[in-house]
This record gives structure tokens, sequence and C-alpha cells, in this order.
């Protein structure tokens, strides 16, 4: 799973604000547009904003590689139809613009997680979002992106486990509940851990968060959301 890493790309560079701007117009403009030229547009911007934050496109595919079969099966389940002709290629298309789409916000976000550090982020939202609801918010984001790689490699490792106790002569259901069920009570037990460890450690709602600072190299980032945005409107 991909995650923050040091460096000095323009990406990294540049104020989570305007990274999170950039975002939500890609995003935006991303589901608004379903015509071939507009996505291949937008797939030329989806890898040049993977070129600034020095993301190989296989690498961000393979860190999403789980999400990678149910984007493809969502054509191919549209296209079956319960009479002749019994698959139609004609039905997949609508289903596989949007998955294609998908695909794009989901290497756009890779980008900014590979540049952008977790505290950074929670700063941009509850600077962004006022109040509580900011604040909220901000906590989530910050703990969904340091809890999903725990989740993750503790997946991995029961699976792995299972595979070396000959798990994998079991059926694909018994497989399936073996894995669900020890998975689900790793998750259990990481959350019980994490709520002591935030009272352990007299968890704030307002911590001292890091100073966000805009530049002028934010100012085409900012420009470019706001492109975004516009084509959403036209």
């Amino acid at each position: 799973m991909l995650t923050y890493e040091p460096d000095d790309t323009l990406a990294h560079r540049l104020d989570p604000r305007s990274k999170l701007a950039v975002q939500v117009g890609f995003a935006a403009s991303a589901l608004a547009h379903t015509t071939p030229s507009a996505l291949a547009v937008l797939t030329g911007l989806a890898l040049g904003l993977l070129w600034s934050a020095r993301v190989p496109l296989r690498q961000a595919l393979y860190a999403y590689r789980f999400a990678l079969p149910l984007l493809a099966l969502a054509p191919l389940v549209s296209a079956f139809t319960l009479g002749a002709p019994w698959f139609d290629p004609q039905a997949a298309l609508v289903p596989a613009l949007a998955s294609y789409r998908v695909l794009l916000i989901i290497l756009v976000s890779a980008a900014y997680i590979r540049s952008t550090p977790v505290r950074d982020s929670r700063a941009a939202i509850q600077r962004t979002v006022p109040g509580k609801p900011g604040q909220l918010l901000g906590m989530g984001v910050a703990l969904v992106f340091r809890f999903l790689p725990l989740l993750r490699q503790d997946l991995e490792t029961i699976r792995d486990a299972s595979a070396a106790r000959l798990g994998t002569e079991r059926s694909l259901l018994e497989r399936v509940v073996h894995i669900g069920t020890v998975s689900l009570e790793r998750a259990f037990t990481r959350a019980d851990r994490l709520s002591l460890a935030l009272q352990a450690r007299c968890f704030a709602w307002n911590p001292t968060l890091p100073p966000l600072v805009l530049t002028r190299g934010d100012a085409p980032a900012f420009a470019l959301a706001g492109v975004l945005v516009v084509t959403v409107l036209l």
C-alpha cells in the first residue's frame, strides 16, 4: 500500500490545501465527463500528477490491485443478460467508462498520498472546515491513513499463515470464512488497542498542527483545480 515518502518533488513542495483542491476538481470533472476524448485528457492529467509525485504507474496499479478486479467485474456483470444474446457488449460500455473514471481518481489519490504527510492532511482539513466538523473529519482522515496499512498487513499475515498450515487445501468458501473471521477479530483487537493508546496519550480534539504556508507554486495548482471545476459546469 502506498504511504508518504519524503522527497523533493513538485507535489511534495505544494501546500496540502492546493493538492486537495486538485483532488476535488479532478474527481468532479472525471465524474461529470463520460466521452472518450474527455477521458483521454483526464488520463494525461492523471499521469502528469503521478509524475509530479514521482509515483510509477506500475507501482500505483500494484498498490490498488485489490480494487482492479472489482472495477473490471462491473462491466462484465452488466453485459450478461438473462436471455439471448446472453452477452451484450454494448451494455458494458457505460459501466466500463465509469470504472475507468474511478481508476483515474484512484491514481490521482496515489500521488496525493505519496507526497503528503498525514499530519499535513489533517491540518489542511481542519483549517478548511471550521469547528468541530473539521476536527472530526481531520481526525478521521488521519486515523484511516494510519489504520488501513496495519489492517492490510494483518490480512497478508493471516493469509500467509493459513497457506503455511495447508489452508490452500480447503475449499474456497472455507478459506474466505476463516480469513474473514480472523481478520475481523484482529481488526477489533487493533481498534481496542487504538482506543487505549489515544486515552493514554491524552487525545486532544485540537492538537498543535504543523504550520501550512501557501507559496507561489500553489497558484498553478489552484488554477488547475478551478479549471477542472469550471469544466463540470460547461
